[in-house]
């Protein structure tokens, strides 16, 4: 079990949440049929979990989040310039600043195993307004006000 899917099941407990576990897998996953679950095990939402599987498959997941009405929160900004409702992760541009220091360090003659592990510090929301829209929720203002990025 990965640990960003344990780390959901700890939240969902402490929220009273139920979880229903899709998991799809291999170079041609059974989207349709993971889809087909949710709505008929009464899915209200979708948590799209980071992994290559899903990332690979980005425009189809969103397109059936959106077929099947179910909103969704994605790992990724991607996903949601891709047409997605929101996204919460890891401000990748600067992950990737932050390993240039690592590589300039390196270069410089510091042993790599010397160099502690960090965990990404910046994160990202990301909303899109249409998805929001055509799925007929309404964004409150004050998650607005905290949005990196606002998709009109």
């Amino acid at each position: 079990m990965t640990q960003p899917l344990q780390e959901t099941q700890v939240a969902a407990s402490a929220l009273g949440i139920t979880l229903q576990l899709l998991e799809v897998e291999g170079a041609n996953p059974d989207l349709d049929g993971a889809f087909g679950r949710a709505t008929s095990g009464r899915a209200d939402a979708l948590i799209v979990l980071p992994g290559p599987v899903l990332e690979r498959h980005m425009k189809r997941v969103v397109d059936l989040a959106a077929m099947t009405r179910l909103p969704a929160m994605y790992p990724t900004k991607e996903f949601v310039e891709a047409g997605g409702l929101m996204s919460y992760g890891p401000d990748f541009v600067d992950l990737f600043r932050r390993a240039a220091t690592y590589v300039d360090k390196i270069l410089k003659g510091t042993k790599p195993a010397d160099l502690p592990v960090e965990q990404p510090t910046r994160f990202e929301l990301v909303i899109n307004l249409g998805a929001a829209k055509s799925l007929g929720l309404t964004i409150p203002a004050s998650l607005l006000a905290r949005a990196d990025e606002v998709i009109e």
